[in-house]
């Protein structure tokens, strides 16, 4: 029986509020990969703690959804505003105390030029499927010496543009463009986009790399 479709943002939204924990990523090759939602809506990590204080002030995070990171930075003092398509995560993230926008990085952002640190974790450097495109986005809306920390695949794992789509039990999501960038190749779209690699490093089986404007 072929499940019926619904736009990404909306299935991903509708996951959120359910948690149900039994959502997918699949690619047209086939390989799949689970969304960890109940990461995104749970407390921080040692991973993502340790990313934070990496940040300098004011941070712009890219893809915030429900906003722990927003929340957590913001719980230090630290200026922070979150920025994510999905009208249900932002609701979320301001529910929790958040400071978050919705709408499109590629779009009108607040402060552009003006941010220290651009936050793109839990695989959102896959963002519309042009790493090297959205890097170079980010870049302009940092000021001068500004940072971008990202988290990455592992080394080793293929990277490049894919088409994949959201699967739950009972909906699959359209399909959109994505990206899959391992550790060993942010290298090359850093320099790209007009940014230098600095550091990458693993915690918990994450990778992240520091990238410099």
């Amino acid at each position: 029986m072929t499940r019926p479709a619904l736009a990404p943002v909306d299935l991903y939204g509708r996951e959120l509020v359910t948690d149900s924990g039994a959502i997918l990523a699949r690619s047209r090759d086939g390989r799949s990969w689970p969304l960890p939602l109940q990461r995104y809506l749970g407390p921080l990590t040692d991973a993502d703690r340790d990313v934070l204080a990496r940040s300098v002030a004011p941070v712009l995070d890219v893809g915030c959804g429900p906003g722990r990171h927003v929340l957590a930075l913001a719980r230090r003092g630290t200026l922070a505003l979150g920025v994510d398509v999905s009208p249900v995560a932002v609701r979320l993230a301001r529910a929790g105390g958040a400071s978050v926008v919705q709408g499109s990085v590629f779009d009108q952002v607040p402060g552009a030029g003006t941010w220290a640190t651009a936050l793109l974790l839990d695989g959102n450097i896959g963002i519309g499927g042009r790493p090297t495109a959205l890097l170079a986005r980010l870049a302009a809306l940092l000021r001068p010496g500004g940072l971008v920390l990202a988290e990455l695949e592992a080394p080793g794992v293929a990277s490049g543009r894919a088409v994949i789509r959201l699967e739950a039990e009972d909906v699959v999501s359209d399909w959109f463009r994505w990206a899959h960038v391992g550790a060993d190749a942010i290298e090359a779209h850093a320099s790209a986009a007009g940014l230098t690699l600095t550091e990458t490093w693993e915690r918990d089986g994450r990778w992240f790399a520091c990238l410099a404007r």
